[in-house]
């Protein structure tokens, strides 16, 4: 009989044991951001169309070409996230979480969802770690933002990272910008594709941005916005680089970056890698100041990062960097018998209320199934239950890498006997390495 169905092109499952993996890195994403002062936010996976127009911008291909948008069944727009800013500021806004004192400082791990061409690290359900900061206006809260993705990175052993910087400014000198970028871009009308001939007169600075082979070529001439910065901007951009310099990271100035959404000014940043091939962004964020008071709310800064967790995954893979497994058996009881299988279902719960990875048989295989599943799942000890275990309340556990049989107690002492053998096992280990 055929499935009835199969996971929806752009989406995948996550089996053991890769999800160990992802538990593994999304473990330490969360220890880097508590290190650095963020808490956790979990916002809802769909919000109302108009927070996503009014923040991503809509002039850009996630708003234009992306989003899964639909009318819900009371005749409300609704989009699933296509990205985690805009509900974190959402969250932020709502709650009123700038009267605890600023700068507030939140993280997410979370699923998003753009309807796009699947490739590899580039899914229609895609997952980001972000952090947001708001209210911190000082160049040191960019370096703070950039050294946190910076740590991640270190602390798995990622190699062959490239920071890239850039800044886009402010709106006041954008302005000027834009008019360069026009007058540019105005020299190729016919031979811009039709969404940036549309992105000419709104937003110039997002044909930057497009993928078009045509327009990337043309875009390589553009006017570059280092050239247009105001004093301030300036000076800013110079602060995060100083302190940056201050914590001994490297990085390099890329007047190209702009970032795909238009909520971004000043500073933008991107993690760049040699092992991902055309998806090379494996994290990039900057600030977006005025975002806040954009979607209604008092007016401060912001500023943030996404982190992809599929491409960090290739990353990782690519790298063979190997990460910690998730614990194995430690020990698996087998039975003989209703009796012995109720018997090893006593010390099996016994042992696992003690934080020991245990396991009995639910199939109701017999003793060789047992022993021949045993081994698949890699039990470090086994020891068999039948009649004449139950009555003399004494067993045999076998260490299943030496063969090596020790007598072990099925009374009161059990734990105590259990831990005699497995230390002294871990102890010989030692010795003999």
């Amino acid at each position: 009989m055929a499935l009835l169905t199969q996971a929806p092109k752009g989406t995948q499952d996550l089996l053991p044991p890769q999800s160990g993996n992802w538990q593994v890195v999304e473990d330490v994403m969360r220890s880097e951001a508590a290190i650095h002062g963020f808490g956790e936010v979990r916002t809802p996976v769909f919000e109302h169309t108009e927070l996503f127009l009014r923040s991503v911008g809509d002039t850009t291909d996630v708003v234009e070409k992306q989003m899964y948008t639909f009318n819900d069944k009371g005749g409300r727009s609704i989009t699933l996230r296509p990205e985690g800013t805009a509900g974190a500021v959402r969250a932020m806004l709502e709650h009123a979480l700038y009267n605890e004192g600023l700068p507030v400082k939140l993280y997410y791990l979370t699923s998003c969802y753009r309807y796009e061409k699947p490739q590899a690290g580039r899914l229609r359900e895609f997952h980001q770690f972000g952090v947001e900061m708001f209210g911190a206006e000082a160049p040191v809260a960019d370096a703070e933002v950039i050294c946190l993705a910076k740590s991640i990175f270190d602390r798995l052993g990622v190699k062959n990272l490239t920071l890239e910087l850039n800044s886009i400014g402010c709106p006041t000198c954008r302005a000027k910008f834009h008019q360069a970028l026009k007058e540019y871009f105005e020299g190729y009308k016919n031979e811009l594709c039709e969404t940036c001939l549309s992105r000419l007169e709104r937003n110039p600075m997002r044909i930057l941005d497009c993928k078009s082979p045509v327009c990337s070529k043309i875009a390589e001439g553009a006017p570059h916005i280092l050239d247009y910065l105001c004093d301030d901007c300036k000076a800013h951009f110079e602060g995060v680089q100083s302190y940056l310099d201050a914590a001994g990271v490297e990085y390099v100035i890329n007047p190209t970056i702009v970032r795909g959404l238009d909520y971004y000014n000043r500073t933008v940043f991107e993690f760049v890698s040699n092992d991902l091939g055309a998806q090379s962004t494996v994290c990039g964020g900057g600030r977006y100041d005025g975002l806040t008071e954009q979607m209604g709310g008092k007016s401060m800064a912001g500023l943030g990062f996404g982190l992809g967790m599929e491409r960090l995954m290739l990353i990782l893979e690519a790298q063979k960097i190997e990460l910690p497994a998730a614990p194995a058996c430690e020990v698996y009881i087998a039975s003989m018998g209703e009796n012995a299988s109720r018997e090893a279902f006593r010390l099996v719960s016994e042992l696992q209320k003690s934080g020991i990875v245990a396991a009995c048989d639910v199939c109701g295989r017999g003793l060789k199934a047992q022993m021949k599943y045993a081994n698949k799942i890699g039990a470090a000890f086994t020891l068999v239950l039948g009649d004449n275990e139950l009555a003399e309340k004494k067993a045999r556990m076998k260490n299943m890498k030496t063969g090596e049989e020790k007598g072990i107690s099925l009374d009161e002492k059990f734990m105590e006997d259990y831990l005699v053998i497995t230390t002294m096992a871990a102890d010989l280990g030692k010795l003999s390495l």
